[in-house]
């Protein structure tokens, strides 16, 4: 029954180097990787995606329908639609060298970058850029491979951020409208004990299935990276 038990190895507690640094590595490897999925979300575009949905969803008020699960699934899958070309760039420059030996991974981070680099420049305000450059007190770059990712990745962040909140006032608007009428016409038959919303939300779900109001979102959702 002994030799069932799983054996734990706790030599690096006895202060050999070689263990020490290896454990050292590994802490910090599983640091990154859990860190790493919140990074890349901030590198594409799946945060003007996921917020646009939810603000879709709250203008509509119809609680949590649809589900966080299926937000989230949906701006995946249009995240993966529209970084495409930026993922297969670096696929090709960076990782399959890298796989076959043909680069370092010092070669193969540069490599990589630089289509993700020219993504978020893109989609970037020049404002917000130089808001970060300023703070580091760094010279304006002459090209994009110059933008250190430290300071290209939140400018981009609130520059994502803004473009999904105006977005989101768009899509509240028509809604908010229903909402005040319902509201008035309640008030002028004294009903006012009865709340607005449980009359209103039909008549917005009806027009946002008459418009086709997905096939919209999902329209200007992709113009907007086009």
């Amino acid at each position: 029954m002994n030799n069932l038990l799983p054996k734990i190895n706790l030599d690096f507690l006895n202060g050999a180097s070689g263990s020490t640094e290896t454990t050292i590595q590994l802490l910090l490897l599983l640091t990154i990787l859990s860190v790493a999925p919140s990074i890349l979300l901030l590198m594409t575009c799946f945060t003007r995606i996921v917020i646009v949905l939810s603000f879709v969803r709250t203008s509509l008020a119809t609680q949590q329908m649809p589900p966080n699960q299926v937000l989230i699934g949906i701006a995946l899958f249009l995240t993966i639609f529209i970084m495409g070309p930026t993922f297969s760039q670096i696929n090709h420059d960076a990782v399959k060298p890298l796989i076959d030996g043909k680069i370092t991974q010092q070669q193969a981070y540069e490599k990589g970058a630089k289509p993700l680099k020219e993504f978020m420049t893109k989609h970037t305000r020049e404002k917000d850029l130089e808001l970060f450059l300023n703070y580091t007190k760094a010279k304006k770059p002459a090209h994009v491979n110059d933008i250190p990712m430290r300071v290209l990745v939140p400018a981009y962040a609130i520059s994502e951020l803004k473009s999904a909140f105006q977005m989101g006032f768009m899509i509240f608007v028509p809604f908010l409208v229903i909402d005040m009428v319902v509201a008035s016409i309640l008030m002028g038959m004294g009903m006012m004990m009865l709340p607005p919303v449980m009359i209103s939300l039909p008549f917005k779900l009806l027009l946002f299935i008459l418009v086709d109001g997905w096939y919209l979102i999902v329209k200007s959702l992709l113009s907007s990276y086009g």
